[in-house]
């Protein structure tokens, strides 16, 4: 991941333990992500088709 910070570049590197990123479609050779589509791929979570995570509640 590279972006602009306006002064300068930063670079973000992360290596998956399994599976693949899935990456939105590029235009103009740019790809645009939401801060949560960025969050779900960072995490390895598939942001076409999150699936949330049932948990019991003890009341």
């Amino acid at each position: 991941l590279l972006w602009s910070t306006g002064d300068g570049l930063c670079l973000l590197t992360k290596r998956l333990e399994r599976g693949r990123f899935a990456w939105p479609s590029a235009r103009d050779g740019k790809v645009f992500l939401t801060p949560a589509q960025l969050a779900m791929l960072l995490e390895g979570i598939d942001w076409r088709q999150p699936k949330r995570l049932l948990t019991s509640l003890t009341i």
